[in-house]
């Protein structure tokens, strides 16, 4: 069967962003930085997320922020309050952070900052719960939120985001009593898209299941650390260009 034009041009495009998520790993692999994609629907909770976030581990974490958004700098604002670097990039046009967008950001920070004094990037893609899951940006966890105000059904309707997703937060579990939806419904959903999936539910509100999802953080730093380690004694595995 012949491909039409869009989907080769489409095959082409994510084997390009591919080539660039790889690149941008391999910087961050070589200064020892844990990289995380934060990926929902616009109003899930990724910007209330960061900022609990920072406000708990930037006392134990050096930790620098990507903030993608199709137009403003308000998200970005908000985070430069914790006093971290936060790195604005508008998409104009486009759904979803690509490789290159974030290469742009690794090269700023790099030129802002020594890199290798960091454990952790978070990277807040732009809201939407299709493109973003498609376009690696050299992230070694990809992590989805789903608030329940969105229904049950959304890990069915738009199963890709959360088939990749390493790890799912569903939000704003304090609207439970408000609302007609199951949690464990929408657990059984995700569970059916991807079984092995990390889900946490959490409420920033509330202060509901964060400290869970901040172990969750910890636990990835700290086993890529140990990764980075474990291969540090072997020469060249990263060549950087």
């Amino acid at each position: 069967m012949h491909q039409t034009f869009d989907a080769v041009l489409g095959i082409n495009l994510l084997h390009a962003n591919q080539q660039g998520a790889d690149h941008n790993r391999a910087h961050f692999d070589k200064w020892g930085i844990t990289c995380f994609n934060i990926m929902s629907s616009p109003g899930a909770g990724k910007t209330a997320l960061l900022e609990r976030t920072l406000a708990a581990l930037t006392n134990e974490l050096k930790i620098a922020v990507i903030e993608g958004d199709m137009t403003t700098n308000l998200d970005a604002e908000r985070l430069r309050k914790y006093n971290v670097p936060v790195i604005a990039i508008n998409t104009g046009r486009s759904c979803h952070l690509d490789s290159k967008m974030v290469a742009g950001g690794i090269h700023q920070l790099e030129q802002e900052y020594n890199p290798s004094d960091f454990d952790l990037v978070l990277v807040e893609n732009v809201g939407n719960l299709v493109c973003p899951a498609e376009f690696e940006v050299g992230e070694h966890a990809k992590v989805a939120l789903l608030s329940i105000t969105e229904g049950e059904d959304k890990p069915l309707k738009y199963p890709i985001m959360f088939q990749e997703a390493d790890c799912l937060l569903i939000t704003k579990i304090d609207l439970a009593p408000y609302l007609d939806v199951d949690i464990s419904r929408i657990e059984a959903n995700v569970r059916q898209m991807n079984p092995d999936v990390e889900i946490i539910p959490v409420s920033t509100k509330a202060d509901e299941g964060l400290e869970v999802w901040f172990n969750w953080v910890r636990s990835q730093v700290l086993k890529a650390h140990q990764n980075s380690s474990s291969t540090a004694a072997i020469p060249n595995v990263v060549h950087i260009h």
